[in-house]
């Protein structure tokens, strides 16, 4: 089973998921970004490009050739199948208001969640869809910055 991390109090939910993403990267984490909003998806992407003004943040779709040697991968849809070409140490970030499909294998989970009515109610509906399937929940809570 997974261990799931949400992480309360963003500021802005794509802004932090950058952040974190950007984190990872230096840490040597693969990461796989999961969206099925194509139009958050994007907005991800673009934002990743200028999270920070001296770091680049190598990030392709996961369907891409580049993947396999890219730490970030974006995924849109058939997660189960990207997590199957992935490093088996990958992490996921998962955007969507949506549980992600297929996460049996994967060791961690990062969910972020902003201060938004409507992000804290898509959270609690994910928590508790995380419990019932048996992974270990973990809740932390961001510094305002």
């Amino acid at each position: 089973m997974a261990r799931i991390d949400f992480a309360f109090g963003a500021t802005e939910r794509i802004t932090q998921a950058c952040q974190t993403s950007l984190r990872q990267y230096l840490a040597g984490q693969t990461l796989l970004v999961y969206c099925t909003d194509a139009a958050r998806l994007k907005a991800f992407d673009q934002k990743l490009w200028s999270v920070d003004e001296a770091a680049f943040v190598p990030h392709v779709s996961s369907d891409d050739p580049a993947a396999p040697d890219t730490p970030i991968w974006l995924v849109a849809s058939n997660l189960p199948q990207a997590l199957a070409r992935a490093p088996a140490k990958a992490w996921l970030l998962n955007l969507d208001d949506q549980c992600p499909p297929g996460i049996e294998s994967v060791a961690r989970v990062l969910e972020i969640v902003s201060d938004e009515d409507a992000d804290k109610a898509a959270a609690r509906e994910r928590w508790r869809l995380y419990q019932a399937g048996g992974h270990e929940v973990k809740s932390f809570r961001l510094s305002p910055t």
